[in-house]
């Protein structure tokens, strides 16, 4: 018995090691180890012996059952993987091109400009707030000095979801929850998109782009404002680039002022893009008005401020010399390749 068990652990181990696949093994497990196998039949043979040889003998058949399924167990997963191995290499793909990728895509002009605003409002120490596009009533509109029924709500008439939330007209409302949290000095961008229930044509869209800025500290003047302007326009246009106020009105800053910019294509002589005047309207500006600061808990007395804002459309199409504010949005591979 003892030799017999011995004899085939002997031939087994060998097949195990030469064999070549893991059905080839299978089939060597089931010949030995199944229920019709040479070790069973040798299990189901201790009948015929003796009673006091019996319990030796059934310990020889485990041992050789347990050796050979801890050899088969390490063959198999050398199998397995070697398989796996050779399957991957068979179904590799190729993903490589014999010459360059022609097509590769860039930034939008509108995401080219805005990483530019925010780079440079950055380095003069400016930090980004976003705020919701969904906004309620009160930090569209009232916070910033225009109650309900201030005719100013008609020119930035927008998109209702309920009476009291709807979409932001204008990233100011970014402003108001930033003083509300934090106390001066302030200075911040707010760029991001705004709606405004407008009909679609070369320079009007229901859906644009703004980016407006904040400043509040104590002696804040427009003398300040004007500086950060010149800057922000001599950066983005060209270096002979001026700016000029002109008196205007917004509910939320007072005084109120147009921002002009020298037109950089004719240098202020005169041409199509300016319309003959020399100068191109950037943005609105001004002092931010004591209502508003007094709203977010700051003592006007005390500290002053000045806030700016433009369409970040406007001053892309400016900039890169887009003539309609659609152009930009017609996914024409035309005009964007210009871009990568």
């Amino acid at each position: 018995m003892e030799e017999s068990v011995k004899r085939l652990t002997e031939e087994t181990s060998a097949k195990i090691v030469a064999c070549g696949s893991v059905a080839e093994l299978n089939d060597i497990r089931v010949k030995v180890l199944g229920k019709n196998g040479e070790l069973t039949a040798l299990l189901k043979g201790m009948k015929d012996l003796p009673p006091e040889k019996r319990p030796e003998a059934g310990k020889i058949v485990n041992v050789a059952r347990e050796t050979l399924e801890n050899a088969i167990a390490t063959r198999q997963s050398a199998l397995e993987k070697a398989e796996l191995e050779k399957r991957l290499q068979a179904e590799k793909i190729d993903i490589s091109i014999d010459k360059p990728v022609e097509h590769i895509g860039g930034l939008h002009p509108l995401t080219i400009m805005r990483n530019r605003i925010v780079e440079f409002f950055s380095s003069l120490g400016f930090v980004v707030a976003e705020s919701p596009e969904i906004e309620t009533d009160y930090y569209n509109f009232e916070a910033l000095n225009i109650p309900a029924d201030h005719p100013a709500r008609e020119m930035q008439d927008t998109f209702f979801i309920t009476d009291s939330i709807l979409l932001r007209s204008q990233t100011s409302a970014g402003q108001i929850r930033l003083m509300e949290k934090v106390k001066p000095p302030i200075k911040m961008i707010s760029p991001g998109r705004v709606f405004r229930a407008d009909e679609a044509d070369a320079t009007h869209s229901p859906v644009f782009h703004q980016v407006e800025g904040l400043v509040v500290d104590k002696g804040i003047t427009m003398c300040d404002l004007k500086g950060i302007l010149d800057l922000f326009a001599q950066h983005f246009f060209s270096q002979d680039t001026k700016t000029r106020f002109r008196p205007s009105y917004f509910p939320f800053t007072e005084p109120s002022v147009e921002v002009d910019a020298s037109c950089h294509h004719c240098g202020g002589k005169g041409c199509n893009v300016c319309k003959g005047t020399g100068w191109i309207e950037i943005m609105g500006a001004g002092m931010v008005n004591r209502n508003v600061l007094i709203g977010c808990g700051i003592d006007p007395d005390e500290y002053t401020g000045f806030a700016f804002g433009g369409g970040l459309d406007r001053i892309t199409n400016i900039a890169y010399g887009i003539s309609n504010a659609r152009i930009p949005f017609e996914n024409d591979i035309r005009f964007l390749k210009q871009f990568r």
